[in-house]
């Protein structure tokens, strides 16, 4: 069998194992992931992907965890509304969505916007959250210039080709973007947490990172080397690694 053939084959089996849904909740239609039995963990995917990038890590934490991963409203198959979304959006959606499938007291894992939606929910719920995971996150420092850069391209690039935009505007915050910084809140952040970061992040650099790990009384720091803003992708065994440890602490 060819690697191509190998790692197609992987996918299917990965994919049979989880399991696609729809609820109706509040005013929002939102599609999630489900798979496996026990502990629960909530996994939010970031600002240029949806649920499917769970679907890997729902596969291989099946046999001892159940796992959950929505597709952000106006990502994926939720709907979307032309006006888009606030941070605050995502999370309310979120929380609504926690309520209407009964979960708290958790494992959190989130990469860029869904790790700043994680953390945001940790602020304002603790008590919902006993171990949080957060992948390059949005709220430690200013989304960069480059990263800008990079974002604005790849809208252009597809509005010129006449492509839809798989993802939605991201709206203002009490009339200010604000970067979605939360530094000043972090010291009362008292969950255990796994930070996760990219040696380089061309979005949000280590050094936000680094400042996070001082505030936060319970945090811990893992580099991985390289370039990039997806370190769960780029080293998928340790990351699992990291996670079956973390996890494994209770």
């Amino acid at each position: 069998m060819t690697d191509h053939n190998q790692v197609a084959l992987a996918n299917l089996q990965n994919e049979a194992c989880v399991e696609s849904l729809r609820v109706r909740v509040g005013d929002h239609d939102i599609h999630y992931r489900r798979a496996g039995r026990g502990f629960p963990v909530l996994l939010l995917h970031g600002g240029a992907n949806d649920s499917s990038d769970w679907i890997e890590t729902m596969s291989i934490f099946s046999k001892d965890f159940s796992l959950y991963a929505p597709d952000l409203v106006g990502y994926g198959l939720s709907d979307r509304r032309d006006a888009g979304y606030c941070l605050s959006d995502f999370t309310d959606a979120t929380l609504a969505l926690m309520q209407h499938l009964g979960l708290g007291n958790m494992f959190m894992v989130g990469h860029s916007l869904g790790g700043r939606v994680c953390l945001e929910i940790a602020l304002r719920h603790p008590e919902m959250v006993r171990r949080l995971v957060l992948i390059d996150t949005a709220g430690f420092s200013r989304l960069t210039r480059l990263g800008s850069f990079l974002g604005m391209t790849a809208w252009g690039v597809r509005r010129v080709l006449k492509r839809p935009q798989p993802y939605p505007k991201i709206a203002m915050e009490n009339g200010a973007y604000g970067h979605w910084m939360c530094l000043e809140r972090l010291p009362e952040l008292r969950v255990p947490t796994l930070i996760v970061w990219s040696h380089i992040d061309p979005y949000y650099p280590l050094a936000g990172a680094v400042k996070a790990v001082e505030l936060m009384p319970q945090a811990r720091l893992e580099v991985f080397s390289g370039y990039g803003h997806a370190p769960h992708r780029a080293d998928k065994d340790r990351f699992h690694a990291l996670l079956q440890g973390f996890f494994s602490q209770g």
